[in-house]
């Protein structure tokens, strides 16, 4: 990635767009009246945010930057391990920026340079930013667009591991933060009476804020009761120009609350009674998995699932693009949602199941090297149906045993893609993935990335594997498997570079923390040859008269 010099910046003339820092001062206002709301549940350090008619008046010693024309504004601006993100808000029918009309820029040293990306996020309706940090010092200061010279500073960079980073308010009304910092026990329950929720424009400032009992307190997920004015009005701004949505924060007892990016948004229908839009569902996060996606997409459609939920933490390859292409069938249905934040696999999936619990009867949560097979022929919906006959049983989770299938010889990438590359794997089956009812989820939402707990009521099944099994390509050829040492999605799998937890079952064996191939590497865990997915996959896709399957490159 080039990286040009720093320039200067035109002078703005007046009709141009003009970067505006607006200091809001501590005393603007007069009260006449004075009226003191209380809620029981809730402690209030402050009366202005229950006063839905009160708009003229904001916090003492907020500091807002915006651009007036168009307004633009920059929301955030978070540093993770490798970059800087800054999160861009658009008025809708904005035109998008792209990576080539943007510069970052940054002192020490004195320079200027693309961006690695710009990524849209309808969810959310931002544009995320990528700025490469700058080793041994870089500090980023500001966004500049190219063609007009036009800048956009931003505030405090926040850090990605002490930070609440998501939040959604639930069916019943509780809000559900999604929070780094306080390096909880994974797979288990904390005391919620250790912690409150925090809502204000300004969490760090206690005058200014509400607050509230945590409900429930697990991992990276902590759900709190929502003061009744966030219920009325989540999206209240500062001020007619400013568009500054309240935000949530998470604290312990006792101390000062992490900082936030997360603003309480009503993305959750109300529970409907009915059939649900979907039967099957799955929900993914990967990173740089464009050119698997394809196969992996196409054939999970023509066995049964009928909407996918992807969660992007951080690609740079051309992943919309196929997502694109493939949102084009008219049989597939599919979403990107931008998540930049590093180790959250575990709160990715909790947050995909609250979005996929409206739309879908049953999910599952799986990696784009995973692929269900199905022996006897039948469909992943044959099998859904088949417990839905049995309602009584109170089955909520399919467990499904995963088979890992080695490099089976290969040193290059198999053209026709993994299913028909990859036929030789280790006898014994390790570990397994399910698939879950949403409705049914414990309301902790607490999961080991391979299963969620779930209501009291419910319980799960064990799969019989000559019914249903995961091949999960796990040892692929080694330019593919080297890239798992960059940095594990998961919050609670150390990263295989580091010297911790050697032994995990989630590390190769053998291999120890650098990505150095071994010699034998393409014949490892090989122990018995298993065509079973690769025979279905040439009958159900060959071109009779190409012999190319559809996701091959032309």
């Amino acid at each position: 990635m080039g990286q040009i010099p720093v320039l200067g910046l035109k002078h703005r003339k007046k009709q141009r767009a003009v970067l505006a820092t607006v200091q809001i001062p501590k005393k603007s206002f007069v009260w006449s009246t004075l009226v003191l709301v209380c809620f029981v549940g809730f402690t209030f350090s402050s009366v202005w945010l229950l006063l839905p008619g009160f708009h003229s008046w904001q916090p003492a010693a907020a500091t807002v930057t915006t651009v007036v024309k168009p307004n633009i504004i920059v929301t955030e601006t978070v540093e993770f391990p490798d970059e800087t993100v800054v999160f861009l808000k658009y008025p809708p029918s904005t035109p998008l920026f792209t990576k080539d009309d943007l510069y970052c820029h940054y002192v020490t040293p004195n320079l200027s340079q693309y961006p690695e990306s710009v990524e849209n996020d309808e969810l959310s309706g931002q544009q995320l930013v990528r700025c490469p940090l700058i080793k041994p010092r870089g500090v980023l200061t500001s966004l500049s667009v190219e063609s007009t010279g036009d800048t956009f500073s931003f505030g405090p960079t926040r850090r990605w591991n002490s930070l609440a980073y998501e939040a959604m308010i639930d069916r019943d009304n509780t809000t559900i933060v999604f929070v780094k910092g306080f390096n909880l026990r994974g797979g288990k329950q904390s005391d919620p009476s250790k912690f409150k929720c925090v809502f204000g424009w300004d969490v760090k400032n206690p005058k200014f804020v509400l607050q509230s009992d945590a409900v429930s307190v697990a991992q990276e997920v902590v759900r709190c009761n929502t003061p009744m004015s966030i219920l009325n009005n989540p999206q209240r701004v500062i001020g007619s120009n400013m568009n500054q949505p309240i935000k949530v924060s998470v604290r312990m007892v006792g101390k000062q609350p992490l900082e936030s990016t997360a603003s309480p948004q009503r993305y959750l229908q109300p529970n409907l009674p009915g059939q649900k839009q979907h039967e099957m569902c799955v929900c993914t996060m990967l990173r740089n998995q464009a050119s698997f996606l394809k196969e992996w997409i196409m054939y999970h459609t023509r066995i049964g699932v009928q909407r996918w939920f992807i969660y992007d933490n951080n690609s740079l390859d051309d992943i919309d693009d196929i997502i694109k292409v493939l949102s084009m069938d008219g049989n597939i249905n599919v979403t990107r949602h931008v998540w930049p934040w590093v180790k959250t696999q575990e709160a990715g999936f909790s947050h995909c199941a609250l979005r996929a619990r409206d739309v879908c009867e049953w999910v599952g949560f799986m990696d784009v090297d995973e692929f269900f097979h199905l022996p006897t022929g039948m469909s992943l919906l044959d099998i859904l149906r088949n417990q839905s006959n049995y309602p009584s049983s109170k089955v909520a989770e399919l467990r499904v045993s995963c088979h890992n299938f080695g490099p089976s010889g290969l040193k290059h990438v198999p053209a026709q893609g993994v299913t028909m590359g990859y036929n030789c794997r280790m006898i014994a089956p390790e570990r397994h993935k399910s698939i879950v009812k949403p409705e049914a989820l414990n309301s902790t939402l607490i999961n080991v990335v391979h299963h969620f707990h779930l209501k009291s009521e419910f319980r799960y099944a064990n799969m019989d594997r000559n019914v249903i099994v995961i091949n999960h390509y796990k040892y692929q050829v080694w330019d593919v498997f080297k890239e798992k040492f960059y940095r594990r999605v998961a919050t609670y799998v150390s990263d295989w570079q580091q010297e911790r937890n050697v032994g995990s079952r989630d590390r190769a064996p053998g291999l120890g923390t650098r990505a150095v191939e071994p010699p034998d590497w393409s014949s490892r865990f090989c122990e018995v040859i298993d065509t079973g997915l690769k025979d279905r996959v040439a009958e159900m896709f060959t071109d009779p008269n190409t012999g190319r399957l559809p996701w091959q490159n032309h």
